[in-house]
């Protein structure tokens, strides 16, 4: 016999929801009604600020405004190249020898015929010592010889008025004469010998002369290439001789060598004004003249070179330094030498009376009023209400106001 079991009761089967499960199902109507309230308005915030223009704004291109020299609005040409001094010697002895005297280094001054170094050379002034001697020694004879000649004169005189009255033999008038002609030769053998010691001396001179090594022209010495001990040589010809002691320049010698291509050098005219940029003193601008136009061409390069001198020379301009010339359509004036603050002219437009400029500040617009000065090129100068580095709008679209957002549109 088999037991019956009980009916299923399904309400036993019901799980009854707890306080917390009431709680989070509340929770969520509310967020869901909260964002059906907030989308529709969102979307509707978006939508009025995207008509209105108000979120993004139209497209403008902006430039800045920026420093520059009036030579840049009359500049017809720019060229590079270097500082050259044009009077330039590497300086080295005249006879070979042992340098035991060196007076400069890299950047002394000295001046024409100046010592600057010195060989050994005892045994040359030896020899002109005694060849200065020898020329002493012939001219204290001479006044010997001179002496001499004097007294045989006056017997030749005599002997001649005397054997004229017949009151002398003719032997002793032909006496007196040959005495007379011998003393005269001995005089003019004795200023030979003068002549001919004052002539070694010179040569001794001159030997000693070789050895000191002299500046030939007022300058700087820009390198010292040899050392006291070393063997200096004419040309390097000894060996293991240094060929030059020194180099020098003359400073004020200084100009640009610049290269300017062949299908421009019809832009360049002996005189035209000049401005000169160093790159080691970018913030100078230095005028200077066209000094000449080298009269044939580099075919590897197809320049012609082109030498720009200073004006005035600043002691801080030095050889070879690399420059940039910009070859100017006009002198500058006195007042044209500082940089003056410029801005595109598009960038400016007229409202009730004044001159304005829209200034970019952080994606917005602000109107400005500008005092405008004189073209510079194809910039105007600012006299006032704008500073370097403002960005301005160009070409400002119509309807345009300020502190209106604007999206900006790159050139």
């Amino acid at each position: 016999m088999t037991s019956q079991e009980p009916p299923l009761n399904l309400e036993s089967l019901r799980l009854e929801r707890g306080e917390s499960e009431l709680r989070y199902l509340r929770a969520r109507r509310r967020r869901r009604l909260g964002l059906a309230l907030i989308v529709p308005l969102v979307l509707g915030v978006a939508l009025w600020w995207l008509f209105t223009g108000s979120l993004w704004g139209p497209q403008v291109q902006v430039a800045p405004v920026v420093k520059m020299y009036p030579a840049q609005a009359v500049t017809l040409l720019n060229a590079s190249g270097y500082v050259v001094a044009q009077r330039k010697a590497s300086v080295s002895s005249k006879s070979t020898g042992r340098l035991n005297y060196l007076g400069v280094e890299e950047g002394s001054r000295v001046k024409k015929g100046e010592i600057i170094g010195r060989l050994e050379n005892e045994d040359l002034m030896a020899v002109r010592d005694r060849a200065a001697a020898n020329l002493k020694a012939a001219q204290a004879s001479l006044g010997q010889y001179e002496a001499e000649l004097t007294d045989a004169r006056l017997n030749f005189q005599r002997q001649k008025r005397l054997v004229a009255q017949d009151l002398v033999a003719r032997q002793d008038f032909d006496s007196a004469e040959a005495r007379y002609r011998i003393a005269q030769a001995a005089v003019a053998n004795q200023q030979a010998g003068i002549r001919s010691a004052a002539a070694a001396l010179d040569e001794a001179q001159t030997a000693v002369e070789y050895s000191l090594i002299r500046a030939p022209f007022d300058g700087v010495v820009l390198t010292k290439n040899a050392e006291v001990g070393e063997v200096v040589a004419p040309f390097g010809a000894a060996a293991n001789a240094r060929a030059a002691v020194a180099t020098m320049a003359d400073m004020s010698s200084l100009m640009v060598e610049a290269d300017v291509a062949e299908s421009n050098i019809n832009l360049v005219s002996l005189g035209q004004p000049c401005e000169v940029i160093l790159d080691a003193l970018p913030g100078v601008r230095f005028p200077g003249r066209v000094h000449m136009i080298v009269p044939t061409a580099d075919r590897t390069k197809a320049t012609i070179m082109v030498k720009v001198a200073f004006d005035t020379l600043d002691p801080r301009i030095l050889p070879e330094m690399s420059a940039r010339v910009a070859f100017l359509s006009r002198p500058l004036g006195p007042d044209e030498s500082q940089p003056r603050l410029a801005v595109s002219p598009r960038a400016l437009f007229h409202k009730n009376g004044q001159t304005m400029a829209f200034v970019l500040i952080d994606n917005r617009v602000q109107a400005v009023p500008v005092t405008a000065g004189p073209a510079l090129g194809d910039l105007v100068e600012v006299l006032g209400g704008l500073k370097e580095g403002d960005r301005v709008v160009l070409q400002p679209p119509a309807g345009l106001k300020d502190r209106d957002r604007v999206q900006v549109r790159e050139l």
